[in-house]
């Protein structure tokens, strides 16, 4: 049952606050098509609401933040729509250049990069270079991201490692396999969002969200507030995590 916007404590207790959240940031199509406009307007909008809502969870204590951007299945929409995308990318890319300066957020990008456009791809080498030495939150986001993909890449480096010598067969463990997985060194997510009213995992971090907590929203993305992300968080704190313990 989707979580609706309601009131809820401003304030939820540091010690069980998430440590690490995704979101799967869904609905800009939907929400520009509600209102006439051109599905890539709504990618527009969507991309104020993330820059937003990054920083409201690094205020409020977040410790790392994976967004769901851009998915390898996303090449399937119209040209128009992924050229709208990537260019919003490029412009986020110079303005984060700037605007998190000023922020303790250290930028990281997961996913298949090498399909990008040069440009794009020297931005994002940019933009962690002078976030590396950041302190707060780790932001990750998720281009060209596929979490299958994702488990794939890490069994081809597995594969070459033992066909090089460095690793024997039996030395394979879901902690190797870990090591290879585009967040590896992060703690896996402890709760993931999705805003829109969908109920889908989508490809979205498949190995690191084993014992994620979900929450479902019936807001689309550019509708999304720091409210709701407080909502999301006070629904966290009333779960009760066993991860198959009793």
């Amino acid at each position: 049952m989707p979580l609706f916007r309601k009131k809820t404590p401003d304030v939820v207790p540091p010690a069980v606050l998430p440590e690490h959240i995704g979101i799967i940031m869904d609905g800009n199509g939907r929400w520009a098509k509600k209102r006439g406009l051109p599905r890539r307007a709504g990618h527009g909008y969507g991309a104020q609401t993330f820059r937003t809502i990054a920083k409201h969870c690094e205020k409020r204590g977040i410790r790392y933040l994976t967004v769901y951007a851009f998915s390898t299945e996303n090449w399937k929409r119209p040209q128009e729509e992924i050229n709208a995308i990537m260019n919003l990318l490029r412009d986020y890319l110079k303005e984060s250049l700037a605007d998190f300066r000023s922020e303790n957020i250290r930028t990281r990008f997961v996913g298949n990069l090498d399909p990008l456009a040069a440009d794009i791809r020297e931005l994002m080498r940019e933009a962690e270079e002078v976030t590396r030495e950041k302190t707060g939150m780790v932001l990750n986001i998720a281009v060209n991201y596929g979490g299958r993909e994702e488990i794939a890449q890490a069994a081809r480096r597995l594969a070459r490692e033992v066909g090089e010598g460095r690793l024997s067969p039996e030395e394979i463990d879901e902690q190797a396999l870990s090591s290879f997985m585009y967040t590896a060194g992060q703690p896996d997510p402890d709760l993931i969002l999705r805003p829109s009213g969908e109920y889908r995992t989508s490809n979205f971090l498949l190995w690191q969200s084993a014992y994620a907590e979900y929450v479902y929203m019936d807001i689309l993305w550019p509708d999304f507030k720091p409210a709701d992300l407080d909502a999301a968080l006070a629904e966290y704190a009333r779960r009760n995590r066993r991860f198959g313990g009793v």
